[in-house]
């Protein structure tokens, strides 16, 4: 069996500096998703997207090994994040009024029939209550700006502030896609100050 992959390690996209704006362009990747509505800190809808995905995220990685011969550390977790108003997340981060989808990236050599598979398997035993939200989608942003954040969520604002009004506009860029974010560090286990998250939007050239 070849070497175990690890894409936080490996893989050019989940490459950031903080304190530093990066301009790259990332394939299009696909991704187990659920959406949802609301405050992540207090929707029920959000925990259960979370426990959707970790259970079939790993079904996959077995399968993938076990048939295929391909291992791999399960990637992150990440989130697409947008809202009516998308002041709610640089100045108001008013989070009741976030739509979201959560996702993890699914290498390209796993197809939606081992996809599927996976989802039966993982609702075999105590089965997740949104594991029929659970889909595999294809994701296309292009050209991004992103950065390393290192801190508590709430501590995002003054940097997308940067991002979206010197950054972007000064590289004469406008933002297009949804706010993204790739969790690096497992909010469940570090600690707010600690968690390292890279924070990306895809622009396009401004008009």
């Amino acid at each position: 069996m070849a070497d175990k992959t690890d894409f936080k390690k490996t893989f050019d996209p989940y490459r950031a500096e903080h304190g530093r704006f990066r301009i790259l362009d990332v394939p299009d990747l696909q991704y187990l998703m659920v959406d949802g509505h609301g405050d992540p800190n207090t929707s029920a809808a959000f925990t259960g997207a979370v426990e959707a995905l970790y259970p079939v995220a790993y079904k996959l990685k077995f399968a993938s090994r076990t048939e295929l011969g391909r291992d791999y550390v399960v990637p992150p977790l990440e989130g697409l994040w947008w809202a009516e108003d998308m002041d709610s997340f640089t100045a108001a981060r008013d989070k009741s009024q976030w739509d979201w989808t959560l996702m993890i990236m699914v290498p390209d050599w796993i197809g939606p029939d081992m996809v599927a598979a996976a989802v039966e398997r993982a609702g075999a035993g105590n089965r997740p209550e949104r594991l029929g939200d659970v889909r595999l989608e294809a994701l296309s942003e292009g050209r991004c700006v992103q950065t390393l954040h290192v801190g508590s969520f709430d501590d995002e604002a003054d940097v997308l502030a940067r991002m979206h009004g010197e950054f972007i506009p000064g590289g004469g860029l406008r933002p297009t896609g949804r706010h993204h974010e790739i969790y690096l560090s497992d909010f469940r286990r570090v600690a707010p100050e600690r968690r390292r998250t890279v924070l990306r939007q895809p622009v396009e050239a401004g008009a």
